[in-house]
């Protein structure tokens, strides 16, 4: 697994962030990484000795645009609904076909006992999210977090 390659930006009232990767699939791991990130302390996290679980989550949309925001948006909603500190998200497969594009991937996450919590991530906004990037050619997600 490559390293996650992201960096937050400035904004001025929630987080912003650009996460990018050799491939679209890089990219929207990158970006699950900059939110858990934030919303754990991945350190204290690593060092736990709970079991590591998984969650599924998949999505489809017409778009990388719309796909990415939803799948996002799922990753904060599942974590928070199933009071799990999760600590990376990987994209299992991508599919492409009749004109929608789906993602199945899953969180990898940790029911500790000892609460890692960081920053509490209400929301991914649709406003600003940008997908970029093309096959052979570098990919970036740019998105903002309403915390």
């Amino acid at each position: 697994m490559p390293a996650a390659n992201f960096k937050y930006l400035p904004n001025v009232a929630d987080v912003a962030f650009v996460a990018r990767g050799k491939t679209f699939k890089e990219a929207l791991e990158s970006s699950g990484a900059a939110i858990l990130n934030l919303m754990f302390d991945m350190k204290e996290l690593k060092k736990d000795k709970s079991k590591v679980r998984t969650l599924r989550i998949s999505d489809s949309a017409p778009n990388r645009n719309e796909l990415t925001w939803f799948i996002l948006q799922k990753i904060v909603s599942k974590v928070d609904e199933k009071g799990v500190q999760a600590f990376r998200f990987k994209v299992n497969r991508i599919t492409e076909a009749r004109g929608r594009i789906k993602v199945n991937g899953c969180i990898f996450y940790k029911k500790s006992r000892t609460y890692l919590s960081l920053l509490d991530v209400k929301a991914v906004t649709p406003h600003e999210l940008e997908v970029k990037g093309s096959a052979g050619k570098k990919w970036s997600i740019k998105a903002i977090l309403d915390v």
